[in-house]
């Protein structure tokens, strides 16, 4: 099984996550964009058994377009986003798979919230989950 570690900019808060994500996804909606401050966020989804967090965070908690909350995990010192929990998916951590630092990290198999997507955006791969 492969551990894998995701870190802050700082370093100074990390999580390791052991074994392969249950999944990856890009998701477009305004909020990823807002919190990425790019076009998306990609994320792999870990069950909460197989994360550790180490160091201090700081959390910021909102409601979404649905109406459930997401609660995001954050470095202090250096601000980046490190792991967030979303209220449909009780038990699992979210993390930015750029906290990773993985060239050859598992690629996505669901991309959410097209209505969102910025048309210049396409998400490649066969058998790509597409949510609206």
């Amino acid at each position: 099984m492969a551990m894998r570690l995701a870190t802050c900019r700082c370093a100074r808060l990390t999580v390791t996550c052991d074994g392969e994500p249950m999944r990856v996804s890009v998701c477009h909606c305004l909020e990823c964009q807002r919190r990425t401050g790019s076009a998306f966020g990609v994320q792999a989804r870990f069950p909460g058994t197989a994360v550790t967090v180490e160091g201090t965070f700081k959390t910021y908690e909102r409601v979404g377009e649905g109406g459930l909350w997401a609660r995001y995990h954050f470095c202090p010192d250096c601000g980046s986003t490190v792991f967030y929990e979303n209220q449909d998916v009780p038990d699992a951590f979210a993390i930015p798979v750029g906290a990773f630092a993985e060239p050859d990290f598992p690629p996505p198999t669901r991309s959410i919230f097209e209505k969102r997507r910025h048309e210049w955006v396409e998400v490649a791969g066969e058998g790509i989950d597409r949510q609206p």
